[in-house]
């Protein structure tokens, strides 16, 4: 799914065979990555007990620039350099690894490729289509479906109900993800958001 993902905006994608929960696999793995302009890791990034890309790496050159962010879903998202090449580490859950894939892989991508990257996320004005209830201290990002509105009004989002990151079928029936920032108040349907599309 990544792989798709990097490919439709233009990335050279190499598919790095699968390494194991083990530090010995992962330790190989690292020289089968030393030619590419990024690694992107999926899946380890997290604190159980086979999470170990961090620490089959550090020996290897990682330098971490951050580990963890305050995001639903992608909470265990990291960022360095492993030597010289920049490193991406995406959480193992599928909707998770995908969602951070379109808000911090893709401008990566974008930066190194040279082409111009936004401050910020392009993002647009939607209609809340359901009630959503006051938000804690992460960021959300909920998938949505989206329907069009007459006479160029802004679109219909309506989240889905469960927000489970472990359903792929919900992100495969997803036009966008609505945007709520830490600590957001109740929201009323009716109401204006903001979304990113999905590609």
């Amino acid at each position: 799914m990544v792989t798709a993902f990097l490919r439709s905006i233009g990335a050279e994608a190499v598919l790095l065979p699968v390494a194991r929960d083990n530090v010995e696999s992962l330790s190989a793995a690292i020289a089968q990555a030393d030619h590419l302009d990024l690694l992107v890791t999926i899946g380890g990034a997290s604190v159980g007990t086979y999470d170990l890309v961090r620490e089959a790496f550090k020996p290897h050159g990682l330098n971490l620039d951050f580990w963890k962010i305050a995001m639903r879903p992608g909470r265990p998202l990291m960022s360095g350099q492993l030597g010289k090449t920049p490193m991406i580490g995406l959480p193992g859950n599928p909707v998770a690894a995908m969602v951070c894939s379109v808000v911090f892989v893709a401008a990566a991508v974008r930066t190194l490729m040279g082409l111009p990257q936004a401050a910020e996320l392009d993002t647009e004005t939607a209609i809340l289509g359901a009630d959503l209830k006051e938000n804690d201290q992460r960021q959300d990002f909920l998938r949505s479906t989206l329907r069009s509105q007459p006479d160029g009004q802004p679109p219909i989002a309506t989240p889905f109900a469960s927000q489970d990151s472990a359903q792929m079928n919900i992100l495969a029936q997803s036009d966008a993800l609505i945007i709520r920032a830490p600590h957001a108040p109740p929201q009323k349907a009716g109401t204006l958001c903001r979304i990113l599309r999905l590609p």
